[in-house]
């Protein structure tokens, strides 16, 4: 393959079929994909998952290793996906003494759906790989749980598949068509099915070397069903593989400017989130614009490395944006604590992936739930400790200021 055109297309990876077409253009073989590994990397196993990482592992004993790694790996030399963690690691919690607190109210809303927690499931692609049921059973997972499913376009299911099994809240990410008449149908479904909003995700620059090194695929039947969900109905499993990925290939918008969301508004009343803000003039320009919420995020760490944690950027958008418009976060989430330090610095809830994508691979829809309630019961224990009865009243006098 053309190594400007192999480059060009990396950048849709990470939750976006144009990176799955890639890996499966350098693929030979199946065979790695489906390989597990040798005893020699076996990890000991906790009987019952205690905390995310146990998760992890449970996860990574079960599923293939490509399929394990492209969901735990990230961009060259992970740095990103290193700080993501790393920065909540540093920062520290200073809270206040008997405060009277022993019952905290973890619900909160988001653009006016009220949830149980201020945790939500942020969109991850092909969760059948994971799990048989994948989408499916993290969106009953999340409406079991009282929070919000955010379906991603290349989840495995179609929107109406997923709107079908599970009716608590739901927002569509949109990774965007370069044949209009079929984006426009999509953001129509969305709206006809019941979901709440739109997630636009705009970051690009993915370059993943386990997936190369895995010679990760997509089977070519999930990539067919993904394009037909999407609206290609001239797409079919008589095509040849190399046809299908072809056709992929020229599928998607992955040049999208300001201009776009002008487009969207003029076809959809649903409110509009943008995803992948890192910068304080691109969130200023969002809420220009008028979009309702901006998730602060570098997409885990899976697309251009050197990025900062999400996070550390927090704040400072925070501030820009104020009370336009409602402000997320996701990125590097692994303890009930993380989700506190995002509160107190100005999240109105958080996004995780990793974490809910390894309860599926673990044990399925009750792996997900699983995730969920660990992290529900660590934040319940930091409100606790942190004198918060609520929500609302988590706030920055919570971390210790940088400069002490």
């Amino acid at each position: 393959m053309d190594r400007r055109k192999f480059a060009q297309l990396l950048t849709c990876g990470g939750a976006s079929l144009p990176m799955f077409q890639v890996a499966a253009a350098e693929q030979n073989s199946a065979k790695e994909q489906t390989e597990k590994k040798s005893p020699q990397q076996a990890k000991p196993l906790p009987s019952e998952p205690v905390n995310v990482s146990d998760v992890r592992l449970l996860a990574e004993a079960k599923l293939p290793k490509a399929t394990y790694d492209y969901i735990s790996t990230g961009s060259a030399d992970e740095i990103t996906l290193r700080e993501n963690i790393a920065a909540f690691q540093r920062m520290k919690v200073l809270p206040p003494l008997l405060t009277g607190v022993s019952e905290p109210d973890l619900s909160t809303t988001v653009l006016g759906q009220k949830i149980s927690l201020p945790i939500m499931l942020a969109p991850v692609a092909a969760q059948r790989m994971y799990h048989r049921e994948g989408a499916l059973a993290a969106a009953r997972a999340a409406e079991s749980a009282g929070t919000l499913f955010g379906v991603s376009s290349s989840a495995s299911n179609s929107v109406e598949e997923i709107a079908q099994v599970s009716k608590g809240p739901k927002w569509y990410q949109l990774y965007v068509p370069k044949d209009r008449t079929v984006a426009k149908k999509l953001v129509q479904r969305v709206e006809r099915a019941g979901y709440q909003a739109i997630i636009v995700t705009v970051d690009l620059g993915e370059w993943k070397d386990a997936d190369r090194r895995n010679r990760f695929m997509l089977p070519k039947e999930m990539l067919v069903k993904h394009l037909q969900d999407t609206g290609f109905q001239q797409v079919s499993n008589k095509m040849s593989y190399e046809d299908v990925i072809a056709f992929n290939a020229q599928a998607w918008d992955v040049s999208l400017s300001w201009d776009f969301f002008k487009w969207l508004r003029s076809i959809t009343d649903l409110p509009v989130l943008l995803k992948g803000v890192l910068r304080k003039d691109d969130a200023e320009k969002a809420v220009s614009m008028g979009l309702d919420g901006i998730i602060v995020s570098n997409h885990g760490g899976r697309r251009l490395d050197g990025m900062p944690a999400s996070i550390d950027m927090l704040p400072e958008i925070a501030e820009t944006v104020g009370d336009r418009a409602e402000i997320y976060m996701d990125g590097g989430i692994r303890r009930g604590t993380d989700v506190l330090k995002a509160l107190a610095l100005g999240a109105k809830a958080v996004l995780i992936g990793r974490p809910y994508a390894w309860g599926l691979g673990a044990d399925g829809e009750a792996g997900v739930r699983k995730v969920i309630e660990l992290l529900r019961a660590e934040l319940l224990n930091a409100m606790i400790a942190g004198g918060c009865s609520k929500v609302s009243d988590v706030n920055r006098s919570l971390l210790l200021s940088e400069s002490r």
